[in-house]
């Protein structure tokens, strides 16, 4: 039996965009699931838009994302691996121009000297006829003076590959049996540019058979080129891979998820502090399931349950609020002292923005996780959370102190209440066990609904109306820095 190989192959055009994140996390289950391998392709052949950072960026987050290649092209300080390369397209231009060469031999394909103006008049006449657009053949039947002809003009040909009559028929893993009819693939087919650089038609069809490609599993927006590939590979002689179109991801109004009108750029994601983990878990039941309740699953736990035959072949709904409660869900199985690593850069920005005087020390962090564990649904949210802790000059918006049911001067007197409260408990008084009933004790004395005596206190402390517990935030911030915040808060409502 043959060892299954994939691939994934984007082109560097863009940072990785998280449908095809998507469609590498599926190649790479699927070959660790079955023992096969996981490959690594450059497309670079869009030599005006592709770039470095772009390549660099794709490169970092499939990595990031845990998704290690088998075989691929050098990054990070590690050297090209594999038998099959090079890994980028635009290295591996020879092997194209001999396929193209082959076909151009077996009259399978001619050259086209058409230019643009005139395909794009081509194309206009049809539009003007609410005719389907289609390559009409003009150059498909040229003869050897015709060529010289438009040789003489200065005419650099492209070249195409005869669409040959007749349906095309395959198996769909995730599809099933799958009929297209050829006449409706737009004519014969530009494989090669007149600059020589392959097409991506070509280069993949060419690529794939180079590397021994058996398995190809990609989106379902490539489903009506996989006729055309079919039948590139045989007319190469090549032997046709086994295809599984994955379902499109879908806004939740079922519109196509794209960069005009989604966040697609994984990028983004990882900046907001989606965890790994559960962006993985995410992206896997995209489209996929196990046909349990379970949801929160490992990366081994995709691999060992992962099942072509699971895919769904209808849309997959991308949900914002459910991929942020499965992040709270992974925050919260982290153990400490790695969630603390992961969120000290995060705290390390508020710092570098100036929202924060200082930064706290990993220490510090570990200490302040059982008050903000339950409350991040990303790793980003720690700067809204505790940002108040590391602030200096607390800047507090003066009426925001007075509860609904207060006026200013009772909010003063129960700041200043307050603070008396803390100033003869003494230090040692100055714990969560002691605070609450102190507190709620000084509410009750003074006929206050103990809610707005603590909104009031809140909102001295942090500038916040929202914050961790009220009581635990109290004694992460100190005695005498809660005394002094609450004194200034005073001082505001008697200006």
């Amino acid at each position: 039996m043959t060892t299954a190989r994939v691939r994934i192959a984007p082109s560097p055009t863009g940072p990785l965009h998280i449908g095809t994140a998507r469609t590498a996390l599926f190649n790479y289950l699927y070959a660790r699931h079955v023992g096969g391998t996981f490959i690594l392709r450059l497309e670079d052949t869009d030599v005006a838009r592709s770039t470095p950072e772009f390549e660099e960026d794709i490169l970092e987050h499939l990595h990031w994302l845990g998704l290690e290649w088998d075989e691929g092209p050098a990054a990070g300080g590690l050297p090209e691996r594999g038998a099959f390369g090079p890994y980028r397209q635009m290295a591996r231009r020879e092997l194209y121009r001999a396929a193209a060469e082959r076909l151009l031999a077996a009259d399978q394909a001619y050259p086209c000297y058409c230019t643009a103006d005139e395909l794009d008049a081509e194309r206009h006449r049809l539009e003007a006829a609410k005719l389907p657009p289609r390559y009409s053949g003009r150059c498909a039947t040229l003869t050897p003076a015709e060529r010289a002809r438009f040789e003489a003009q200065g005419r650099r040909p492209a070249i195409r590959f005869r669409i040959q009559p007749g349906v095309v028929v395959f198996d769909d893993l995730v599809r099933g049996r799958v009929e297209i009819d050829a006449a409706a693939l737009g004519g014969d087919l530009v494989i090669v540019r007149a600059d020589g650089t392959p097409l991506y038609h070509f280069g993949v069809v060419v690529d794939d058979a180079a590397m021994g490609i058996t398995h190809v599993i990609r989106g379902e927006d490539h489903l009506s080129n996989t006729p055309k590939h079919i039948l590139l590979f045989r007319a190469l002689g090549y032997p046709v891979p086994v295809f599984a179109h994955l379902p499109l991801i879908l806004n939740l109004d079922r519109t196509k998820m794209s960069k005009r009108r989604s966040q697609t750029a994984m990028k983004d994601y990882i900046a907001e502090g989606f965890v790994r983990e559960a962006l993985v878990n995410y992206l896997a039941l995209l489209g996929w399931s196990t046909g349990t309740e379970e949801e929160i699953l490992s990366l081994d736990d995709l691999v060992g349950r992962f099942d072509t035959g699971a895919i769904q072949k209808g849309g997959a709904i991308f949900d914002r609020q459910r991929l942020e409660w499965l992040n709270g869900q992974w925050i919260r199985r982290l153990a400490d002292d790695d969630l603390a690593a992961r969120l000290a850069p995060f705290l390390e920005a508020e710092t570098a923005a100036r929202r924060t005087d200082r930064t706290p020390s990993r220490a510090e962090i570990v200490a302040l996780l059982p008050m903000i564990r339950e409350r991040l649904p990303v790793l980003a949210a720690i700067g809204d959370l505790v940002g108040f802790l590391y602030v200096e000059d607390l800047v507090t918006d003066a009426a925001l102190l007075v509860p609904k049911r207060w006026d200013a001067a009772t909010a003063r007197a129960g700041l200043l209440a307050a603070r008396a409260v803390i100033e003869d408990a003494g230090e040692a008084d100055f714990t969560v066990p002691a605070l609450e009933p102190a507190l709620r004790g000084l509410a009750d004395a003074r006929g206050w609904k103990a809610g707005d005596l603590f909104m009031a206190i809140r909102v001295a402390i942090s500038g916040r109306t929202a914050t961790p517990p009220l009581f635990e935030s109290m004694v992460a911030l100190g005695r005498e820095r809660t005394s002094a915040r609450l004194a200034r808060a005073a001082d505001a409502l008697a200006a």
